[in-house]
């Protein structure tokens, strides 16, 4: 097996590239064109099927109802950032009559037929499948038309007294333009005769829903029809059935919903300022009224009602979406809140993370890694062990310091809390916190200004680079001298998404693999040169050419008559320099297999003439998927790594990305068994990737197995019994199955 050193030599001068160079190629990477003679699929279309995907499970009958309901609100809020995120440019190439491979006008057109299609079976599914379901169980979203005389006073008490104190009508005049709509807020439009006031005969006005208020209130028990059955009332027919109360004078012609969603990526030209957080919190200011890229409306909205809508916010017809209901669906997800705790036999069953087996009797957790490094696989084994590890770190008076980086933690962060406590304590802390993490700017601001207001060191990492490496260190003095124990994940510092995000945290004592973060830690305070690593991995400056020499170390083996196999668990694979090596390789003979949650745009290839193919798969299930391992097997060698990164042009040229080796010879074969062999022979919740580009769910094809019911099942066993646990779907028999397939 070839040693890091040997093939850190043999991928150049990579670990010298200095930041220009990066920046300089990158720009170069995302202008060229992809090779012509590779069918590639179509990105923006790949994450609208991934959303087919989640939306099946909204489909499945055998699924807890409101755990179904769960899944049209994924969809839902997933629609919401494809439209914040990838519509715009689409929008404006149409606007302007551009006619590129990939934006222009029927461009638009094909993504819109496929949104409106899918938009047009959720509402078709809520209408006409959930809610009866609902009805059946007890549980009723009242309209208007179906309040008794009791279920109407009490929505009028309820309206006057938290409602209509916050809505403030606009009669649209030359002194009162449209007003300013936000990002993703309700509204409505609406359409009166008669004149106001003044005498004016103004006939549009507009009603903005401030987001403070609840979308769903739940009735009274007395007033929700009988023993056991549970009432709920949405926000917007309360507002509905009192609108004309808010117009005293003049006649209600007729009114309706609408919801505007906007580009929302922030840019900020980093080179131009001087101060990054200021900037970014001055763009979030205005975040909210970005370009309008969609538009939802009632489905009788009237034409010229649509009309001035399309026209006040400049978008083509395709962008308007009519729908059947509710016009902002995520927000179910408080009926599901509101009602769980009385149906929880329509959830799933709670799942409980366990505590690693492999920290089971370690109290003292240093001492732990300092026998043996720690795989910790999330959310079937629990995320408060990496919280232990901080807080041992923080009461233990012999450790020095700790530094972190910050991501995405949430805006109520336990781990973000010990490091205030470390401050108090007088440790060393340094925090890098990622700015400019889509969606979550505002909460690492705030932590950035929390942090720093008490004595930590913050810094935000690299000028045009996102931090995106996830990576704990702390360094204790000890009998020896100062020795570092460090913590690696696939995922973020979120306790909560630990919950439900499959990932794989790594705690080690290596020396050399904690000398490399200590490493990037100072590359990111100091902007210094990065020096020769032992072990990690570092985007951009190695992770996507080592990937590169792998992949090219296959296709050699393949070429020598040798046996080829890489193995692949990302979220997304768009990079178009990694995919056409991966293609090129098939061609030559090696057998390539991808576990792609979402976007691919690498087609599948049953078998090449040389006995190569690429065999891609999605898995949708209960859980997340967000493990990045990556696996290489060719002639006597075999490398396995787990990565912060997904396999995007991004994530190699554009942030700050890690990816370690796993040498030790029980942690690389348990990380194969349960992240790979358990995923390809998952038949149950995968769907694989055909040759003409559409998905195929398998539905127990072979063994009826579902990978992440059997790793729930393998953890939750009692530890008389774990080691070979008797379901179809254990690890045991699919990795005695695979091996025998091999044999």
């Amino acid at each position: 097996m070839k040693t890091a050193k040997a093939l850190q030599a043999a991928t150049g001068s990579i670990w010298s590239v200095n930041r220009k160079q990066i920046e300089a190629e990158s720009e170069l990477i995302m202008h060229l064109a992809r090779p012509s003679d590779i069918a590639w699929l179509d990105r923006d279309h790949s994450i609208l099927a991934f959303n087919e995907r989640v939306f099946d499970w909204a489909l499945r009958p055998e699924v807890p109802l409101l755990e179904r309901l769960r899944y049209l609100c994924i969809v839902s809020s997933n629609l919401d950032e494809f439209f914040e995120v990838r519509v715009a440019d689409h929008i404006e190439a149409a606007r302007d009559g551009v006619e590129d491979d990939e934006l222009s006008v029927q461009s638009l057109r094909r993504l819109a037929d496929t949104a409106h299609t899918l938009v047009q079976r959720q509402y078709e599914l809520y209408n006409k499948v959930l809610l009866p379901a609902l009805l059946d169980q007890g549980i009723q979203i009242v309209s208007h038309g179906k309040r008794n005389a009791g279920q109407r006073r009490w929505v009028k008490e309820y309206f006057d007294r938290e409602v209509r104190p916050l809505l403030t009508p606009v009669a649209l005049d030359p002194a009162h333009p449209f007003p300013q709509v936000a990002n993703k807020s309700l509204n409505f439009i609406v359409r009166l005769e008669g004149e106001d006031a003044f005498g004016n005969s103004n006939e549009i006005a507009i009603v903005k829903v401030p987001r403070v208020l609840p979308r769903f209130v739940r009735l009274p028990d007395s007033l929700s029809g009988g023993k056991g059955k549970i009432g709920v009332v949405s926000l917007s027919s309360m507002i509905r059935a009192h609108l004309a109360e808010m117009f005293i004078g003049r006649q209600v012609l007729e009114f309706f919903q609408f919801r505007v969603t906007r580009h929302s990526d922030l840019a900020v030209t980093e080179g131009e300022m001087q101060n990054l957080r200021t900037a970014l919190r001055k763009g979030l200011q205005h975040r909210h009224f970005g370009k309008a890229t969609r538009i939802e409306v009632s489905s009788g909205t009237s034409e010229p009602i649509a009309k001035l809508l399309l026209a006040e916010f400049n978008l083509p017809p395709e962008a308007m979406f009519r729908v059947e209901g509710p016009v902002n669906l995520v927000r179910l997800n408080q009926v599901v809140d509101l009602v769980g705790d009385n149906r929880p036999q329509l959830l799933f069953p709670r799942w409980i993370p366990q505590w690693p087996r492999s920290l089971k009797n370690s109290d003292n957790l240093f001492a732990r890694i300092r026998q043996k490094d720690v795989v910790i696989h999330q959310p079937f084994e629990s995320f408060d062990a990496v919280v232990e590890f901080l807080r041992q770190a923080v009461k233990d008076p012999d450790v020095l310091a700790i530094k972190q980086t910050v991501y995405r933690t949430g805006p109520d962060s336990v781990m973000m809390e010990l490091l205030r406590e470390a401050v108090r304590k007088g440790k060393e802390v340094t925090a890098v916190v990622e700015l400019k993490a889509r969606f979550d700017e505002e909460a690492n601001i705030n932590w950035a200004e929390t942090l720093e207001s008490i004595g930590v060191q913050v810094v935000y990492g690299i000028v045009g680079l996102k931090t995106h490496g996830k990576m704990l260190l702390v360094t204790r003095r000890e009998t020896r001298g100062l020795k570092r124990y460090g913590h690696l994940s696939t995922g973020n510092y979120n306790p909560k998404t630990a919950k439900i995000y499959t990932d794989l945290s790594y705690l080690t004592a290596n020396e050399a693999l904690t000398a490399d973060m200590d490493a990037v830690f100072t590359l990111l305070a100091s902007q210094a040169q990065l020096p020769r690593l032992n072990r990690l991995l570092v985007a951009p400056f190695s992770l996507q050419s080592t990937m590169m020499a792998h992949i090219a170390g296959a296709q050699a083996a393949a070429q020598a008559g040798h046996s080829a196999r890489i193995v692949v668990k990302t979220n997304a694979l768009t990079d178009w320099k990694l995919a056409e090596a991966l293609h090129r390789a098939a061609q030559e003979g090696v057998q390539v297999d991808l576990i792609i949650r979402a976007a691919c745009v690498l087609p599948a290839v049953n078998e090449t003439a040389k006995g190569g193919a690429i065999r891609i798969r999605s898995i949708v299930g209960r859980f997340l998927e967000h493990t990045r391992v990556f696996f290489f097997k060719y002639g006597e060698e075999e490398h396995l790594y787990l990565s912060s990164a997904d396999w995007m042009n991004r994530n190699m040229t554009r942030r700050i990305e890690l990816g370690w080796p796993v040498t030790d010879p029980s942690l690389r074969q348990r990380i194969i068994d349960e992240c790979l062999v358990s995923y390809l022979m998952d038949d149950q919740d995968a769907w694989v990737l055909l040759e003409n580009g559409t998905y195929r769910r398998l539905d127990g094809d072979n063994v009826g197995a579902s990978a992440q019911q059997m790793l729930a099942h393998y953890y939750s066993a009692q530890p008389t019994t774990r080691q070979a646990p008797r379901s179809k779907n254990s690890v045991a028999k699919i990795i005695k199955s695979t091996t025998s397939k091999r044999k």
